[in-house]
């Protein structure tokens, strides 16, 4: 079966950029709306359909990507009322780019073949800037048959596509991913609010840093914000990186192997948004350990 028509569930800020690829590709898209309605209503004036549940999406499209927060979200559109698993028909192709538990994703697998259809994992890196530039790299888990039938889909909004194996691998190399980015986040912002204490040149320490062997992408990210208050070089709320870390460390401990430096990592960012900044983006990590340790700007 060739696919022609694509569903999307999730149209947020990675999911806008997915949809709009896809459409530019040349594919039909149909997506279902949520409350933030700019992103849809813009995919909706680019050519795009938008149907009122994830079981109305499946009846009508050859695939469906979901793009939602985590393994609750994903669930509801699998399992809910009207949810995908009472449309799915031989051959139908579920695709998670959302970062989700690679349990859940087994057991979802073996729910969504049992009606003759195929649940594959390929959850994402890199940030909506990506996103809408058709850029994103792709984790996949899942069999190569059915990966190379939705792969014209996935190239329309990734130009890296890595296959990590069975169904539930894309998810498990996908929270190792996010432990290693979101670790180096952490550091990251501790350092700068030490560097701040002690009255550090900010571009000094951001030219040293990155011409040598500390240098990371998170850092290159977080340091903007005590260079020009910008957080928007990792558009990743608290809240979905705290979740994403849980994640990996339920699965760090069903293995069980122990993971000192995630359990560390995990509850600065639930103390974070504990401190009420759930929703904003990962660089104000920063802020955070500015404002416990009594550090002005």
């Amino acid at each position: 079966m060739i696919i022609k028509h694509v569903g999307l569930i999730g149209v947020g800020l990675m999911g806008h950029g997915i949809g709009k690829n896809i459409l530019k590709k040349g594919f039909e898209l149909s997506v279902v709306g949520h409350r933030n309605r700019a992103p849809v209503d813009d995919l909706i004036a680019k050519g795009a359909k938008e149907v009122g549940s994830p079981h109305a999406l499946a009846k009508s499209c050859d695939a469906v990507i979901l793009c939602v927060t985590g393994t609750p979200e994903v669930e509801q559109a699998i399992y809910g009322e009207y949810g995908l698993l009472g449309a799915v028909g031989e051959g139908f192709i579920i695709a998670d780019c959302s970062t989700a538990e690679p349990d859940s994703t087994e057991k979802i697998a073996v729910d969504v073949a049992a009606k003759g259809g195929h649940f594959i994992d390929t959850p994402m890196t890199r940030t909506p800037k990506e996103a809408e530039a058709g850029t994103l790299g792709l984790m996949t888990g899942g069999p190569k048959d059915v990966l190379a039938r939705i792969r014209p889909v996935l190239d329309c909004f990734a130009d890296t596509i890595v296959y990590a194996g069975d169904v539930g691998a894309g998810h498990r190399l996908k929270l190792l991913n996010n432990f290693l980015s979101l670790g180096n986040a952490a550091l990251a912002a501790e350092a700068i609010a030490v560097a701040t204490r002690a009255g550090v040149d900010m571009q000094a320490f951001r030219d040293i840093v990155m011409s040598g062997g500390a240098a990371s992408v998170m850092f290159g990210r977080l340091i903007n914000v005590p260079l020009s208050d910008d957080d928007s070089h990792a558009k990743f709320a608290i809240r979905n990186a705290r979740k994403d870390l849980r994640y990996y460390t339920n699965m760090t401990e069903t293995m069980p192997v122990a993971s000192f430096l995630a359990e560390t990592v995990h509850q600065l960012f639930v103390m974070a948004e504990n401190q009420g900044y759930g929703e904003r983006f990962v660089p104000r990590l920063i802020d955070v350990l500015l404002k416990i340790n009594g550090i002005s700007k």
